[in-house]
């Protein structure tokens, strides 16, 4: 078996790192399984550690594809199926906008965007039905799904607007946020492969790393139920807050560099 490791992975990623990954993808499903988000973005931060450059945000996103759909086979009896039902077409906009104008987005400033609006919808006042109601869904899910494509940074986002809709019930967010990840990342298999990333060198690894994340999604999912709501809203509304905190502090870090 440790022979036939290496002829599996990448030549530029030694086998332990790969293990290293494999045990993070579990480590953060469940955080995000639990937790309602966060995972992702600390998963992001550990591939940037051993990861060539390039392959980061293709991998990334095909393993979040494959960890959100995890999360949705085991929950989908809690999606809001009527809020996905308006986010789909959205999702199919943006991302078709996104590849007709292939636009550099000034990082910082969308950074910068993303974390206030993300501390307005955990902290301030909550936001009109008619935002959170279908035209509302259908136009968050384009906005996010174009500038998902470039920046990669829209699932905190997604999740404090999904949080607004569903009230802090724990179990319906979870669910229902997987189920608009899973369709907001499944657009980034084309276009990286258009752009021509060579999934094939790294179908192992990503397959290990979705394999481990469905155990650490199952495990996070059995803690999440032993939570009551209001915790798990006190637990949401501070992991998005430290994720929003965190993208400000990039953002002014990068203006400055």
């Amino acid at each position: 078996m440790s022979e036939l490791l290496p002829l599996l992975l990448p030549e530029n990623l030694a086998p332990q790192w790969a293990l290293v990954l494999i045990l993070t993808a579990a480590l953060t499903s469940a955080v995000t399984a639990a937790m309602g988000a966060g995972g992702g973005v600390m998963l992001l931060a550990v591939m940037a550690l051993v990861m060539p450059a390039a392959a980061i945000i293709p991998v990334h996103g095909m393993v979040q594809l494959g960890s959100n759909a995890n999360r949705v086979l085991l929950t989908w009896r809690d999606v809001n199926w009527r809020v996905i039902a308006w986010f789909a077409p959205g999702v199919i906009l943006g991302a078709y906008a996104a590849s007709l104008l292939l636009v550099r987005l000034p990082l910082e400033l969308v950074q910068l965007s993303i974390a206030a609006f993300i501390l307005v919808l955990c902290w301030g006042p909550a936001i009109p039905k008619v935002a959170t109601g279908p035209v509302g869904t259908l136009l968050a899910s384009t906005v996010t799904s174009f500038v998902s494509l470039f920046v990669g940074a829209t699932g905190p986002l997604v999740a404090a607007f999904i949080k607004q809709q569903q009230s802090h019930r724990r179990l319906q967010t979870v669910a229902t946020f997987a189920a608009a990840m899973t369709l907001q990342h499944l657009p980034k298999a084309f276009a990286f492969t258009a752009a021509g990333f060579i999934f094939r060198d790294w179908l192992a690894l990503i397959a290990a790393m979705i394999a481990a994340g469905a155990g650490g999604t199952w495990l996070g999912l059995h803690l999440l139920r032993r939570m009551s709501d209001q915790h798990f809203g006190r637990i949401f509304n501070l992991v998005l807050t430290l994720l929003a905190i965190r993208l400000a502090w990039e953002a002014v870090h990068n203006w400055l560099a």
